[in-house]
């Protein structure tokens, strides 16, 4: 998965220190970031001799490398701005920390005032955090919680494909936790909703960070409860649903993510 980045260790520890040595600069403009994209690097602080520490902060770490935001305007040659689906493509570092810092940037940018007050937001000195200078108003980095499972009727795996994309491809059914459920609550919920399944025996399975929506995803297995039924679909999001057998499920493009995963570990009879 797309977190799975070892033998390097991803270190999120706060800090306020500057950029030094080769420090990655991480730039993000309006959904891109700035890259290398064909040898798929980021410009180190090297590269931009001019970066000060107003112009910088520190992200994270890999291993004893510094990631930092960099909010100048002034760029290196070699480097142009790639959407972020570029870091849909594998799992590495490159991709990781460049989704990571995306996460990042986008709950900065999206919290400039406060939105109690209206005053300018600060960074905190003390952890990862904005402060609201007038009222005292702290927000932490979004993260929303979000359940993905993977049902199965025997030998059988229940598929979606969602409504008003232009992906053709399946995927399992997943859905943000809502105020006052347990993931448990939320699994039944979102399969009686998209597609009138009842589920027993729910199982967790793992976790992912995923920046692309600021989630963590919390996967489950489940089993169908009684005889299959036709579906009953939720319109708005689904636009077919299938059980598809093990031999019949199609390779996942990758297996960056905890869906993706799930799906390639049922089709070969893992889980």
């Amino acid at each position: 998965m797309i977190q799975d980045i070892g033998p390097n260790v991803f270190r999120n520890d706060f800090s306020d220190r500057g950029p030094s040595g080769n420090d990655i600069m991480l730039c993000y403009r309006e959904g891109q970031a700035l890259m290398n994209e064909p040898e798929r690097l980021f410009p180190e602080f090297g590269d931009m001799p001019w970066a000060d520490s107003e112009d910088t902060e520190y992200l994270f770490s890999v291993n004893e490398r510094g990631f930092f935001l960099y909010k100048g305007a002034r760029f290196p040659e070699g480097f142009s701005f790639q959407p972020l689906s570029v870091f849909r493509k594998d799992s590495s570092v490159f991709s990781f920390a460049g989704i990571t810092g995306a996460q990042l940037y986008k709950w900065r940018n999206d919290n400039s005032y406060c939105g109690r007050c209206g005053t300018g937001m600060e960074r905190s000195d003390r952890e990862r955090a904005l402060v609201c200078p007038k009222c005292g108003m702290t927000i932490y980095p979004k993260i929303s919680p979000a359940v993905i499972v993977a049902v199965n009727a025997g030998d059988e795996l229940l598929m979606i494909r969602s409504a008003g994309r232009t992906s053709s491809s399946f995927h399992l059914v997943a859905g943000y936790v809502e105020i006052g459920e347990t993931f448990e609550d939320t699994v039944k919920r979102e399969l009686m909703e998209e597609v009138g399944v009842k589920v027993k025996n729910i199982r967790y399975y793992k976790s992912q960070p995923w920046s692309f929506s600021d989630a963590v995803m919390i996967g489950f297995r489940a089993e169908l409860d009684g005889e299959k039924q036709p579906f009953r679909l939720q319109e708005s999001e689904v636009a077919e649903a299938r059980w598809i057998k093990r031999s019949e499920i199609p390779e996942p493009s990758n297996n960056i993510s905890i869906g993706s995963e799930m799906i390639n570990r049922f089709k070969y009879g893992e889980i």
